[in-house]
């Protein structure tokens, strides 16, 4: 059987959205291939009608928690992440506005909102 090996639990995180879901995607991967190999091992195990390596499944098997502990936490952080992606583009957002509610006189201003309110009802029959 392969030998199984697992990064530390404590391995650092991913500092960017993107390197979260490449992160993912790997884990996912390594997840899959753990669990061929415990699938692989039991169809030989009853074929053969021999016993379970007890030690390499418990290696196995603590691999694959591990590797599910690590993908919760990855994407844990990447919902951190995109939450903070988001929250910057409501604050960039919200400047804008401010930038642009100054430059304009009231007449000018209303006639942004109404213009804007059209466009987002329009988005919304469109995207609902």
């Amino acid at each position: 059987m392969t030998e199984l090996h697992c990064p530390s639990a404590t391995a650092a995180l991913p500092d960017t959205a993107q390197g979260c879901r490449a992160r993912l995607a790997a884990l996912h991967s390594e997840i899959a291939a753990i669990r061929v190999q415990i699938a692989t091992a039991d169809l030989r195990r009853q074929a053969h009608k021999q016993a379970l390596d007890a030690q390499w499944f418990h290696r196995a098997k603590t691999a694959l928690r591990l590797k599910k502990e690590e993908a919760a936490r990855v994407s844990a952080r990447l919902s951190e992440l995109t939450a903070k992606a988001r929250s910057s583009r409501e604050r960039f957002k919200d400047a804008l506005i401010e930038a642009m509610r100054a430059e304009c006189d009231d007449a000018r201003w209303a006639a942004l909102l109404q213009r804007a309110r059209r466009l987002h009802e329009h988005q919304e029959v469109s995207h609902g």
